[in-house]
């Protein structure tokens, strides 16, 4: 198959290295002097440095529609905020996933409301618990590819599914663009709980601090407000279980890898967002998700609370113990 990544970040690129592996793959990238770079050094010296790209991975920049021309699948692989303007500019006839998380700011939609208000068929997206530099090194993943058209889903596993990276299908796109859009402002929160504990371990107040039970309970209803924003969006229930929705959540919530995690727990240490921002370094999508969440679940009428207070939180509303003591503080009730 002749595919196109269109972005050379860290996922598009590591996505590519896998793909280049048995298929015809052309990584693009939009900025002339990366794409230089990487055709040189041969390897993505700022995303990923230990992952040298494979010699049969063609690297491109130049105009877009010269990185489209004679391929069968496209993948975007830029942020959020790039994607509109990629669903515009991309040829319309050729088959597209997205691989971003999130949704768009300043209308609050998801890719495939923007995909749909722009006209374009034959689109899906690519989602699940993956950091790209695991995938780039070929460790065991499973992804979904999630589409209305189940021709589109399938051949995005004849794309990328093999002995390291399973992909599954999922006719609910909705569910699984919810899900990966939410997981990443749950993962701010939970970051914030445990900085907090580890900033009271190393005073001495373990008593004080946020424990475990905290992060599993952080999680447990984290995955119910992701679900019940998803349901009145029109996705399925059952969509949460799986890939896109508690096996995304778990593992930014959780693992060391994690952007949206890293903010939550330098906020915890006390550092102001546009530092954390800046030693980052990369983008991390429910910085600007969060904001963008809340006011769709308000408009639907739903309760999110840990959204709502992340916002807060984002915001310089609340300081992270507050956030904590808001969400322990709100009245009892069932938990269905």
């Amino acid at each position: 198959m002749k595919i196109s990544v269109l972005g050379a970040g860290a996922w598009g690129t590591a996505l590519a290295i896998q793909a280049a592996r048995r298929h015809q793959v052309l990584l693009w990238a939009r900025d002339a002097a990366q794409a230089h770079a990487l055709a040189r050094e041969r390897v993505n010296a700022r995303y990923l440095p230990e992952a040298p790209l494979p010699a049969s991975l063609a690297v491109a920049g130049g105009p877009l529609a010269d990185a489209c021309a004679g391929a069968e699948l496209l993948i975007v692989a830029t942020p959020m905020a790039g994607l509109r303007q990629m669903l515009a500019d991309c040829p319309r006839q050729l088959p597209l996933f997205w691989l971003c998380k999130g949704f768009e700011a300043g209308t609050a939609k998801l890719g495939h409301e923007i995909a749909r208000e722009l006209g374009r068929g034959e689109v899906g997206i690519l989602s699940g618990p993956s950091f790209a530099q695991e995938v780039a090194r070929g460790q065991a993943t499973a992804l979904v590819a999630a589409s209305e058209s189940a021709l589109l889903s399938e051949q995005a596993v004849q794309a990328f599914h093999g002995e390291r990276l399973r992909v599954y299908t999922s006719s609910d796109p909705v569910g699984v663009e919810v899900g990966g859009a939410v997981k990443n402002v749950m993962a701010i929160a939970t970051g914030v709980a445990d900085g907090l504990r580890e900033r009271a371990e190393a005073e001495g107040r373990v008593a004080d601090a946020p424990g475990l039970n905290a992060r599993a309970a952080l999680l447990t209803r984290g995955l119910a407000e992701m679900t019940r924003l998803g349901v009145a969006l029109g996705a399925r229930a059952e969509t949460f279980l799986g890939l896109s929705g508690l096996g995304d959540l778990v593992l930014t919530a959780t693992g060391e890898l994690s952007r949206n995690r890293k903010v939550g727990l330098l906020l915890a240490q006390g550092l102001p967002l546009d530092q954390v921002l800046a030693r980052l370094g990369h983008v991390a999508e429910g910085v600007y998700s969060a904001r963008t969440v809340l006011e769709r679940g308000t408009r639907l009428g739903l309760e999110l609370p840990i959204t709502a207070a992340v916002v807060a939180l984002l915001e310089g509303r609340l300081g992270p113990a507050q956030v904590l003591q808001q969400l322990m503080a709100r009245d009892p009730r069932a938990e269905i």
